[in-house]
């Protein structure tokens, strides 16, 4: 346990696991690090849903993709890494690119700078344009690990699309929260993004892509990442 008031530590804040082989660690924020690669993945930002919604008259507060830069942000100077993957849907909508602030396209910029950076095309986004900065690819392959938007249950691939949610007892209440979903040889990783909502990892989507009910959900909780079996989770 911290203190109140303490700071969380690096080894507080992520969670190691494997996918084919290839130890990953799980950040608190959501986030995939590969050390070994110094590869930084995020899935589903949704950036521009806010103003996606108001366009269709469900008004929101208009502040998600500051929030889900900021968070960004402060993952990529934690970890530091020399190339960042987005899986896809890292827009809500074909034009929400044109929708994003003139501090808001600064802001991605700078999180650009001094490294790689790589958009993967999503359902919600699927024709993502140039000027974006970094490159646009549908999917990519290092070494024995794919990444890539929607999952296909292939052995070492890492995805999002399906925005993992899991539900716990603890104390007496029931605790619902974002998590990966992996059974060591694959894994479907959470939504990044502040206004992403999320489908639980007993739907049945989820016994399909892993075949079973024996894989694992890496919470994110307040303080650190909780590793429970999805079989204890409803």
């Amino acid at each position: 346990m911290n203190p109140r008031g303490a700071s969380l530590s690096v080894v507080d804040m992520q969670s190691a696991f494997e996918v084919a082989g290839v130890t990953m660690l799980a950040d608190l924020s959501g986030a995939l690090f590969w050390e070994e690669q110094r590869l930084l993945v995020v899935s589903d930002l949704h950036l521009e849903k806010g103003s996606s919604f108001a366009a269709r008259g469900v008004l929101l507060p208009p502040y998600d993709t500051a929030a889900t830069l900021s968070r960004l942000a402060a993952v990529i100077a934690r970890h530091d890494p020399r190339m960042v993957i987005a899986l896809g849907d890292s827009f809500h909508d074909e034009r929400a690119h044109e929708r994003l602030s003139a501090q808001d396209r600064a802001a991605i910029a700078a999180l650009q700078g001094r490294r790689d950076w790589i958009w993967i095309s999503g359902n919600h986004d699927p024709s993502l344009p140039s000027n974006l900065g970094g490159m646009v690819a549908t999917e990519v392959a290092i070494g024995r690990i794919r990444f890539r938007h929607e999952p296909t249950g292939a052995v070492g691939e890492i995805a999002g699309h399906l925005h993992p949610k899991a539900r716990v007892s603890t104390r007496g209440r029931a605790v619902e929260r974002r998590c990966f979903a992996s059974d060591g040889e694959r894994a479907v990783m959470p939504a990044f993004g502040a206004y992403a909502g999320g489908l639980s990892i007993r739907d049945a989507a989820f016994a399909k892509l892993f075949g079973t009910a024996a894989f694992t959900a890496h919470l994110l909780g307040d303080k650190k990442l909780h590793t429970i079996a999805a079989s204890r989770c409803y």
